[in-house]
């Protein structure tokens, strides 16, 4: 299993990264301003116009380390990656079942019903840790509504009809979505999901936090030798990672939602943690997104007991996993893909 090693996070829009050796070297002006190992590192997130050299890139490439590069204000531009690893057969089997709606709703469907349990299981824990403070009959429906929906998510065999029955789940989720932001209501409030571009600081939070788990997961894919490109809820479509965004369905409320709750109802974010344009988009200042990486990096070193494997293991570690039991399914060593479910 891979070592959950450290993400270096480059916040700095002026900062140019080379290769020294076996380090990292971070540049301002054509002066070194500090040094990094490289064998220490997973991954490089970029959020600098300045980018990379051609030879960190190769070293990268060659050594495994994920490289993204980011706008300033958190979309995502690009990843390198080297020459495809993974066993061909597996890859053959994947685009085979690709290929196959049926095959590929099968698995679509555990995605999903993990996304729905996920939600669900984040409803009934605020209720029962803030339950004073809610609006407990509007919780416990949007709880029962998710609850009928994952039944329904087991019964599905059409894509285009498992995609209507998550969205209906998605809206009754976010529908009180807005009930556990519990402090700084003045900054802090929430009325839809709005992506490009986000349009206030709880959606600019959100995605933010979807690029870096949808980062970690195209990652945890092409190192259990999956293509993070071909997916089976989300079609192709050129540029897009769509097995990265199929896994990351199941986790997005454990590992992102729940993060950013977190981080509102414990005063670790303010109103001057974000900036706006004059397009209206909202997104996180400097300052904003060094607390931000700091906390999902502290996040990811947290552990807890995999429901399946019932091994204690770090978050960061979960994407992992759950590619390698997403390999071993489509390898016909498991009878069906088992989801991620919170506990």
């Amino acid at each position: 299993m891979r070592r959950l090693l450290n993400t270096l996070f480059v916040t700095s829009e002026d900062v140019y990264l080379s290769l020294d050796g076996e380090n990292v070297v971070a540049n301002r002006d054509k002066q070194a301003v500090a040094r990094y190992p490289l064998h220490t590192l997973q991954s490089i997130v970029s959020f600098s116009y300045a980018g990379a050299s051609p030879a960190l890139m190769g070293a990268c490439a060659k050594r495994g380390v994920g490289l993204a590069f980011c706008t300033p204000r958190g979309r995502f531009l690009a990843r390198t990656e080297g020459a495809a690893s993974g066993n061909v057969l597996l890859r053959r089997e994947q685009y085979r079942v690709a290929d196959d709606d049926l095959r590929s709703c099968e698995i679509a469907r555990c995605m999903v019903f993990g996304k729905l349990y996920n939600a669900r299981c984040s409803l009934r824990r605020s209720l029962r840790d803030h339950a004073p403070r809610l609006d407990a009959p509007r919780f416990e429906s949007a709880a029962e509504t998710l609850k009928g929906l994952m039944a329904q998510v087991l019964e599905q065999t059409e894509l285009d009809a498992l995609r209507g029955v998550e969205g209906v789940g998605a809206k009754a989720y976010f529908d009180v979505f807005d009930g556990m932001l519990l402090r700084n209501r003045e900054t802090f409030s929430f009325r839809t999901r709005s992506r490009r571009p986000p349009l206030d600081p709880v959606n600019a939070l959100l995605s933010f936090a979807y690029v870096l788990l949808s980062l970690d997961c195209a990652s945890a894919l092409e190192s259990a030798g999956l293509d993070s490109y071909v997916g089976f809820l989300h079609r192709d479509r050129p540029g897009r990672r769509s097995l990265a965004l199929d896994l990351m369905e199941e986790l997005r409320p454990c590992m992102a939602d729940r993060f950013v709750l977190t981080l509102v109802n414990k005063g670790v974010m303010d109103a001057a943690s974000f900036e706006t344009a004059a397009s209206g988009a909202v997104s996180l200042t400097e300052a904003g997104r060094k607390r931000f990486l700091k906390a999902w990096q502290e996040k990811k070193q947290e552990t807890l007991a995999h429901p399946f494997l019932q091994e204690k293991l770090p978050w960061g570690m979960i994407p992992y996993v759950q590619a390698l039991l997403l390999a071993r399914f489509l390898r016909g060593d498991l009878d069906a893909y088992p989801p991620f479910l919170w506990k």
